[in-house]
């Protein structure tokens, strides 16, 4: 039988969530549902979007994303230029960035890529959460990949074909340096919801892992 928990805070109270990426787009691609819901259900809402690498126009994309992804709410967005594909590299500058937003803010929840992702930067971001932040609720995400890495998920957030296909929609919209990637678009993101909706009784959804839960 699934285990169906609510958001760490009750309805009327305000919930935060902490959105990390290794590069622009990643939570969206991941979590994107996730966020529009959020944002549309959650009076009081609090975003942080920490992007930890990305040139000027990457940046320029992942603001505007952003701001599409969780319109209405009270949104922090903090962007670096880590070089892509060297975090292990950039161990030390990972962990700082982290530990600062530990002590900057305390979300309720940590949107992060997963620690047994097969791109060295989303695995370096999410071997370093756990050392970085104790007491909240980790869901590490999974993003569609060449290396063929899909998890095994634990956690999932069905989401209707309105937001399923809204979401895809943003995507194309926020970061039209993408539009010419062979694995981009809306096909191959609908159809991993898909596969995730089969999995937990629902038409699309998007899916996390959770490698420890405290209920109180």
């Amino acid at each position: 039988m699934p285990l169906r928990l609510d958001t760490p805070a009750p309805a009327w109270a305000p919930l935060s969530v902490l959105a990390l990426s290794a590069h622009p787009d990643d939570v969206e691609i991941a979590a994107g549902g996730l966020l529009l819901d959020l944002a549309a259900r959650r009076p009081g809402l609090r975003v942080k979007y920490v992007v930890l690498s990305g040139g000027p126009e990457r940046q320029q994309e992942a603001r505007a994303a952003a701001r599409a992804f969780t319109f209405g709410a009270d949104l922090q967005v903090e962007l670096h230029d880590l070089p892509d594909g060297r975090f292990p590299t950039a161990w030390n500058q990972v962990k700082d960035i982290l530990e600062r937003s530990a002590r900057s803010f305390n979300p309720d929840i940590i949107l992060t890529p997963s620690a047994a992702d097969a791109h060295q930067d989303h695995r370096t971001v999410g071997e370093l959460v756990p050392t970085a932040f104790r007491d909240q609720l980790c869901l590490s995400y999974e993003i569609p990949k060449w290396d063929g890495d899909a998890p095994r998920p634990n956690v999932y957030f069905p989401m209707t074909e309105e937001t399923a296909k809204r979401k895809a929609e943003l995507l194309d919209k926020c970061y039209p340096s993408q539009l010419s990637r062979d694995w981009w678009g809306a096909d191959t993101f609908l159809a991993l919801a898909r596969l995730r909706g089969v999995e937990c009784r629902a038409r699309y959804a998007e899916a996390f892992t959770c490698s420890k839960m405290v209920i109180t």
